[in-house]
């Protein structure tokens, strides 16, 4: 069994793959040692334990470790955070996606990330975390129109209109939805910590909902075993766009 962070949520289809990992609520803290990238929402992937690690840490949106025990992670405040991992546990990502990220391509970055470097054809588990929600999460015409330019055929399905030219998003289920096209089986898909950070009190810290003055949630994914060298990686708490 994985080991439970303080504070955490965990999902099952990860535990079953022994993967310790976690996802945020306010004020949890993260192990010690977890690597950040600089989240810019775009499409870049930076690999942990690779020599580049000895420096700081690039902007990226995806990160991704073969390092047994090396935890990684990202930050969010209403966008969805995706932990990725090969069933085997050979390899293990995290991907930050909100509207522009989904719109570009970053969930298939994530999952290229995964399967370009496991030793073999293996299957795929994706657990999704706290994000913002259909049933508070309004979005006008320009980003209906970005994110229609990937997914034109099955937009519809995740909007519901508001008022005119906005549409509550369900950027959650579309984040599902590009799991499922890309190859991950349903039942490999885990939704247990699917919440919506904007309605549950304050339980989760939302952008949306508090503005400048939200902070961040902090979710981390490890390959199973342990590090031969902790101090090689580290915690960049730096806050960056939700």
């Amino acid at each position: 069994m994985t080991d439970r962070a303080p504070g955490f949520l965990c999902d099952p289809v990860l535990i079953d793959c022994e993967i310790d990992h976690g996802f945020g609520q306010r004020g949890s803290q993260p192990p010690d040692f977890t690597v950040f990238p600089r989240q810019v929402h775009g499409l870049e992937v930076f690999e942990s334990g690779s020599p580049e690690a000895d420096s700081e840490p690039p902007e990226a949106d995806v990160i991704v470790s073969r390092v047994a025990g090396n935890r990684i992670g990202i930050v969010t405040a209403d966008c969805v955070p995706i932990l990725l991992a090969a069933v085997d546990g050979s390899v293990v990502a995290a991907v930050h996606a909100g509207w522009r990220g989904l719109a570009a391509g970053v969930i298939e970055a994530g999952i290229r990330a995964i399967r370009t470097r496991a030793t073999k054809t293996v299957a795929l588990a994706a657990a999704v975390g706290p994000a913002a929600g259909r049933c508070c999460y309004e979005v006008d015409q320009p980003v209906c129109e970005g994110l229609a330019l990937r997914y034109a055929e099955s937009l519809h399905r995740f909007l519901t209109a508001s008022r005119p030219n906005h549409f509550h998003l369900d950027l959650p289920g579309l984040a599902v939805h590009a799991l499922l096209e890309n190859g991950v089986e349903r039942r490999r898909i885990g939704l247990q910590n699917c919440i919506c950070t904007i309605c549950s009190g304050f339980r989760f810290e939302s952008y949306r909902r508090d503005g400048s003055m939200a902070g961040r949630l902090k979710h981390f994914i490890a390959r199973p075993g342990k590090s031969n060298d902790p101090g090689s990686t580290r915690v960049d708490s730096r806050k960056t766009g939700p």
